[in-house]
């Protein structure tokens, strides 16, 4: 990591660790992706089938491609966050995710929706994703995990705010103006914050992670249980030269495939089970609350327990959704496979954010944080296409959901073998 600022700047003044208000901030950051991800956007598909008469295919494959661009740009803004720090990268994405959503406003073809999309998977789901939570794995260590949970509100924050707000925007004003004042939001909400808040890291200010005052008690950070690699920092090309990147890669990656399909396509395989758009509406409610008792969990038992068994046990319960979003006929049943997915996404969201620090480091973070969250986006990006092909060739989700069975399998076996890497400067061995 940098050396600590000679010169401490007022947030190593204060009476409190500033890595308290770094982290309300990247819980905002998060909150303001709600534009760019499926549970907003999948609200503009009827109204655009409606207005271009365009098939539901083809507005997934257009998702699929922009997805498919947006993942490709990862690395790009992992290296950002490395050279020049989340302040600089936040207000760039704030900037730019207010662009792309009045964009959204103005288009009138399938290349300018592609361009909408690419542009609202880049700097929302993907860069607001990827930094925010970068920057709370930089501030804090022997806290990594409970904080990251904390900051992970701000995703069920978004999830039941924008929903609803997008509704009522789109059937008062019109989904082009409801474009519009999402931009606006996004612009008001993070870019300010960014600037006057956000810092790159504790070193930076004249502080160290946690709080810690003296580099004697830091040094003892090697013998904590909770910190997996001792601070260790690999490099991105020392990583992805390690078994255990892959294994990590995998898997966390399916989690983001699956639920963005099921998520994306929710109404309608409720409707393929005889199940209402009411029905469909009240899951997304359940959904949010209880994915915030998957993250507080993950990320608390983070601190405690193997980060890897934990990617294993949240990939098992997404295997237990998709087996209930093949056999639920009721309500009731409905509402359990909603609490099962919603758990399953806050729990992976969170340990996946943690397990990188704590396997490789945090000096190079942005990098390695941004090759991994490839695997996350263009998940997204594959996930919603499938589903939307079988149904309009067969009729039914039954035979797409069985196939995304082994998703969750693949995952719970490359989280079984995802040992904490080795690395040839490690005097001590790191518990699994």
């Amino acid at each position: 990591m940098q050396p600590i600022n000679e010169s401490p700047q007022w947030p190593a003044r204060l009476p409190f660790f500033y890595g308290w208000v770094i982290l309300p901030a990247a819980a905002l950051a998060i909150f303001v992706s709600g534009p760019g991800q499926t549970f907003s956007v999948s609200l503009f598909v009827d109204p655009l089938i409606n207005e271009f008469g365009w098939s539901r295919t083809a507005i997934s494959g257009l998702y699929t491609a922009g997805s498919l661009t947006a993942a490709s740009s990862m690395l790009a803004v992992g290296w950002l966050l490395d050279r020049f720090g989340a302040r600089i990268v936040l207000t760039g994405v704030g900037l730019m995710l207010g662009l792309a959503a009045i964009w959204m406003s103005e288009v009138s073809n399938q290349l300018g929706v592609y361009a909408g999309f690419t542009a609202l998977r880049i700097f929302g789901q993907g860069s607001l994703g990827l930094v925010p939570s970068s920057l709370v794995a930089l501030w804090f260590v022997r806290r990594r995990g409970r904080a990251t949970a904390l900051a992970g509100l701000g995703m069920v924050a978004s999830q039941a705010v924008f929903p609803p707000l997008i509704h009522t925007l789109i059937t008062h004003v019109g989904w082009r103006q409801t474009w519009v004042v999402l931009g606006i939001i996004v612009w008001v909400l993070l870019i300010p914050v960014a600037l006057l808040l956000v810092r790159r890291s504790p070193e930076s200010v004249g502080l160290r992670p946690d709080g810690v005052i003296a580099p004697s008690v830091l040094a003892d950070y090697d013998q904590q249980p909770s910190i997996v690699q001792g601070g260790v920092d690999w490099t991105l090309r020392e990583a992805i030269h390690t078994k255990t990147f892959w294994l990590v890669f995998t898997a966390a990656g399916s989690q983001s495939l699956v639920s963005t399909a099921l998520i994306f396509h929710q109404t309608a395989v409720f409707d393929s089970r005889e199940l209402s758009a009411g029905v469909s509406a009240a899951v997304l409610s359940v959904m949010g609350p209880v994915s915030l008792a998957g993250a507080l969990s993950g990320g608390f038992l983070s601190d405690r327990f193997p980060n890897r068994l934990l990617l294993l046990a949240g990939q098992a319960i997404l295997g237990v959704g998709i087996v209930l979003a093949i056999t639920m006929t009721e309500p009731w049943q409905a509402v359990i496979y909603g609490a099962v997915i919603g758990f399953s996404s806050g729990s992976v969201f969170t340990v996946a954010a943690v397990i990188w620090p704590n396997y490789y480091g945090r000096k190079h973070l942005g990098s390695i944080r941004g090759a991994a969250a490839v695997a996350m986006v263009a998940g997204a990006a594959l996930g919603p296409l499938p589903f939307a092909l079988t149904f309009d060739i067969t009729g039914s989700y039954t035979s797409v959901l069985v196939i995304f069975l082994v998703f969750p399998a693949l995952s719970v076996v490359a989280a079984l073998f995802a040992v904490p890497p080795e690395h040839r400067k490690v005097t001590q061995s790191a518990p699994e």
